[in-house]
């Protein structure tokens, strides 16, 4: 099974999807320019698995080395993203991931 068929079976898992990040996992997010940690958005899943209403996630590409997968959000506050996530893999699961995302018309 691919790491991205796993995350999707663990979607709503937080402590099963958590277990497809490295433990040195980090999420670079473009909007902002921060760094997140394993640590903390393991404090987050159930915050996002409750709150994003994640659609049409599909695998763009993956092998060995690397997962690209796309999917729309759409969040309580009324916005709506297309979000690509690339992550780099180390020892099968998930290490760095970056994202880049646009905003999408709520009619969209």
């Amino acid at each position: 099974m691919s790491l991205h068929e796993k995350l999707l079976e663990a979607w709503g898992d937080a402590e099963a999807y958590s277990a497809l990040h490295h433990e040195d996992w980090q999420m670079k997010m473009h909007s902002s320019g921060s760094t997140v940690s394993l640590s903390d958005m393991t404090e987050r899943w159930d915050m996002v698995f409750k709150n994003a209403d994640i659609q049409n996630i599909r695998k763009v590409y993956e092998n060995e080395d690397i997962l690209v997968r796309h999917f729309v959000a759409s969040y309580p506050n009324g916005t709506k993203d297309a979000t690509m996530h690339v992550t780099l893999k180390k020892d099968g699961l998930m290490w760095r991931t970056e994202t880049g995302v646009t905003p999408l018309d709520k009619s969209d």
